[in-house]
């Protein structure tokens, strides 16, 4: 796939390390692409800077992994994205994209993209490596369109993740993201440390 990656932070650079490793063409959206962790992400084959609208342009896949609040002025600079696939993998914790609840909705209402809320509940080490001892770590998913569902499942498991699994339509995306800050509070807040993941197990 080619796929581009708009928010170059460690949730943004960690998908393009491991995409980029299975050969998908990694396009980073930038504001600036001399900025130092761009530059870091260029060493890697298979990965390339453009600004935030050409990156766009260029892919049918956008990874969107920035400050939530920001996606309403981000629209704005991605143009034309209507039919194309976007995984909100950000998480409004503390401030919203204002008038939505979450980036998912913006992007739904606003750009005729097809969305889905992916790659947001657990740490970026997680998504470098989700393998523990017993087994990897599982990755979840919510929103109405199909056709994004089935390209988070893809990139998912080409991430190491052992399953993505369906949390929902989009009424159920709120929830994944106080699953992410259920994570936070685990990890962070009460002590346990970033090195924990999610799995469903079944009997």
């Amino acid at each position: 796939m080619k796929i581009a990656i708009i928010g170059h932070g460690n949730v943004g650079g960690a998908r393009a390390q491991k995409w980029s490793k299975k050969g998908h063409e990694i396009i980073i959206g930038a504001r600036n692409v001399h900025d130092q962790k761009v530059q870091n992400l260029l060493r890697l084959d298979n990965i390339t800077a453009k600004t935030v609208a050409e990156a766009a342009k260029l892919c049918d896949v956008i990874l969107v992994a920035t400050p939530a609040h920001i996606v309403p002025e981000l629209i704005d600079q991605v143009g034309n994205i209507a039919g194309k696939v976007v995984i909100d993998a950000t998480n409004a914790i503390q401030k919203k994209p204002s008038p939505y609840p979450t980036a998912y909705h913006a992007f739904k209402d606003q750009s005729g993209a097809e969305v889905v809320k992916c790659f947001n509940t657990t740490g970026f080490e997680n998504m470098l490596n989700p393998s523990y001892d017993l087994a990897a770590l599982d990755m979840f998913m919510a929103g109405d369109d199909n056709k994004a569902k089935e390209v988070a499942i893809q990139l998912a498991l080409d991430c190491g993740f052992e399953q993505c699994i369906d949390f929902g339509g989009a009424d159920k995306v709120e929830l994944l993201e106080k699953f992410a800050l259920s994570w936070i509070n685990l990890a962070i807040l009460q002590g346990h440390g970033r090195d924990i993941g999610f799995k469903l197990l079944r009997r």
